[in-house]
């Protein structure tokens, strides 16, 4: 008798929407859907998740199918409750232990970059590899760490979390096309939500992008990251120099991973991951901030878009 093919069943938990996916054996989506994530209001978005299994139990045999949640946060390793969360109404819910109640299925919950990091790795960009390291630039910067397919997520649920690191200003290093005392334009001393100061996200970001081209001119509104990237592609001077010094402190920040991580391949999700010039800058401009002599990480964009959350949830089981 053939076995029934093993089915895998994720969540996306977005700030304005909430996605479901239906997986099947080979990672191929069976079924999606998604509802607008009820904004401020945490039962509401508990009776939300519920409503989207339960159209799923309407049409599939789920037969309490385990379900992944990818969240905007993690959950606390103090008392489980949630942390960390834009969607500020989830910050100190027990979020888990409500799920699990309220779905009568076993749940586990990853933040939304370490979903987009174990999506990547199995149906993605570096789905040929055994070290993944995902990273989200984007409203926030982000990332996840995916060995031999299986997410680490540490102890504290934390890893991964290299955007609240801080930037080392004073250590980028010059080249032809980079003076580090150019950097004297901005206004150096960028507070993060965090709490610390010059965080990665303060810097990397896309807000932070329209900051740093904002303070070298100064002349008009904050332009968007993707306003930048094609102005800078057209040729101007000071988007040329914001997307220059962006370069720059993305790779002193991914240094920092490479030293420690060595990850075969860096997979760059977000929407700043969509400026080609990265690809093409990243392997030279990295070298000084490298400790080896030569550098045979791949450093690719995502292949999974906005699927990524939903469908790197459905693998948090395995």
């Amino acid at each position: 008798m053939n076995k029934a093919p093993k089915l895998r069943l994720g969540i996306d938990l977005g700030g304005t929407k909430t996605e479901v996916a239906l997986l099947d054996q080979q990672g191929l989506v069976l079924e999606r859907e998604r509802l607008p994530t009820p904004q401020g209001d945490y039962p509401g978005t508990l009776n939300t998740i519920q409503q989207l299994i339960g159209r799923l139990e309407a049409r599939h045999t789920l037969n309490g199918l385990a379900l992944g949640i990818a969240t905007p946060g993690s959950p606390s390793s103090i008392d489980g409750h949630m942390k960390n969360c834009n969607s500020i109404c989830l910050n100190g819910k027990p979020l888990l232990t409500d799920l699990e109640q309220k779905l009568r299925r076993p749940v586990r919950l990853a933040n939304d970059a370490d979903c987009f990091a174990l999506a990547e790795a199995h149906n993605g960009a570096a789905q040929e590899a055994n070290s993944v390291f995902g990273v989200i630039l984007g409203t926030g910067v982000g990332g996840g760490l995916v060995i031999n397919k299986r997410l680490l997520q540490g102890p504290n649920h934390i890893c991964g979390e290299w955007g609240h690191n801080p930037v080392a200003l004073n250590a980028l290093q010059p080249n032809a096309a980079f003076k580090p005392e150019s950097l004297s334009a901005y206004e150096q001393e960028r507070p993060c939500y965090c709490g610390k100061t010059n965080c990665v996200e303060t810097w990397l970001s896309g807000p932070a992008l329209s900051q740093s081209d904002w303070e070298l001119g100064g002349k008009h509104h904050k332009r968007p990251a993707r306003e930048i990237a094609s102005a800078s592609q057209a040729g101007e001077s000071q988007a040329s120099q914001a997307i220059n010094h962006y370069t720059h402190i993305l790779a002193s920040a991914l240094a920092t991973v490479i030293n420690i991580i060595d990850p075969e391949v860096i997979v760059l999700g977000g929407g700043l991951s969509k400026i080609d010039s990265l690809y093409e800058q990243l392997p030279d401009v990295l070298t000084p901030y490298v400790f080896s002599d030569e550098i045979l990480n791949r450093i690719v964009p995502a292949q999974q878009g906005d699927s990524a959350g939903v469908i790197g949830a459905a693998y948090l089981w395995g």
